[in-house]
């Protein structure tokens, strides 16, 4: 079976066709802002303009008659985001008369970073923009163990790089920054149980960029204090539900200092780590496409009159059947 998968939670317009076995093709264009963060109305404008181009693209490498499933990201996300992703897969699956499957961003990222590696069972770190979670599945449901109290990790960095001038994506410019810093500054650690913060430490670094501390430590030490957190919930989820493999999914994800730590503390507990690549970290059409094949061979299709967007979509809502 092959399936074609939209992603459009957020910033990426992305399109995949995945079969069984592999990534037959990966397409998408992301939407940039001239300046701030992400304009949900603007990235839903972004969206709709490059959805034919990609799409086109796509039907070079496969013919459209070749596609036995149309997945789409049902949420969580922005609105008019997701929307655009959907009104495209409803488009092409009653055009062809294929099923329809909505699929839950969160999972997609999980599932996709299991088919990726030789992750059986982990607790997954799920760090992106908006997502900052701790995932593992118990029965017949994956359940959130721990999650941000506010802001994800990955919006926590993009408002520091705004904030000292940075253009978006800050992830990887606050990482740049980070690799030169020398000195580390003390900055709040927010554990609270099996959850964290991250508002504190954003309004710390930011007050510390004023007094004119350096920019490199600065990011230097956001970066060791907010992934630390991040790395000692995830260790207690592990030893409270006795696993021994950890995966890192979701854009911040790609960060090679946070991989570091995370390898570290498996080493430590003599447990797996394990990451997708890179391309697959963020927000992606294959992801979408993969759990949709999954969703579809277990008997999950999404009728077109249920296709509304979900923006809160839960993981823990959707029942696992395979």
């Amino acid at each position: 079976m092959i399936s074609l998968g939209i992603e459009s939670t957020a910033w990426n317009f992305s399109v995949g066709v995945v079969s069984e076995d592999e990534v037959i093709a990966l397409e998408g264009e992301a939407y940039s802002p001239k300046e701030g963060g992400i304009h949900p109305r603007e990235a839903a404008q972004h969206h709709s303009e490059v959805a034919g181009k990609i799409l086109s693209r796509i039907f070079r490498k496969i013919s459209p008659d070749e596609i036995d499933v149309f997945s789409f990201s049902q949420g969580p996300g922005m609105g008019p985001c997701l929307r655009v992703g959907a009104t495209v897969a409803r488009a092409l699956a009653l055009k062809l008369e294929k099923p329809l499957v909505g699929v839950n961003h969160c999972l997609a990222h999980v599932e996709i970073g299991k088919w990726l590696t030789e992750a059986k069972d982990p607790v997954t770190l799920y760090v992106s923009g908006g997502n900052s979670q701790i995932i593992a599945r118990r029965g017949r449901r994956y359940r959130v163990f721990g999650e941000t109290l506010d802001i994800g990790i990955g919006n926590a960095i993009d408002k520091l790089a705004r904030y000292m001038g940075l253009k978006h994506p800050g992830g990887p410019k606050i990482e740049k920054l980070a690799e030169k810093g020398t000195g580390y500054i003390e900055m709040p650690y927010v554990v609270k149980g099996m959850d964290f913060s991250f508002s504190g430490i954003v309004t710390h670094a930011m007050k510390l960029f004023d007094e004119g501390y350096r920019a490199e430590d600065i990011a230097f030490s956001f970066q060791e204090t907010a992934f630390a957190m991040l790395v000692e919930v995830t260790e207690r989820a592990m030893a409270y539900l006795d696993r021994n493999e950890c995966l890192l999914v979701g854009g911040v994800g790609a960060n090679r200092r946070l991989q570091e730590m995370l390898r570290l503390m498996c080493h430590d507990r003599n447990a797996d780590f394990h990451a997708p690549p890179s391309e697959y970290m963020g927000d992606n059409g294959a992801m979408i496409a993969y759990t949709g094949l999954v969703m579809l061979k277990h008997g999950i299709r999404t009728e077109v009159q249920n296709s509304q967007v979900r923006p809160d979509f839960r993981i823990e809502e959707v029942e696992i059947l395979w």
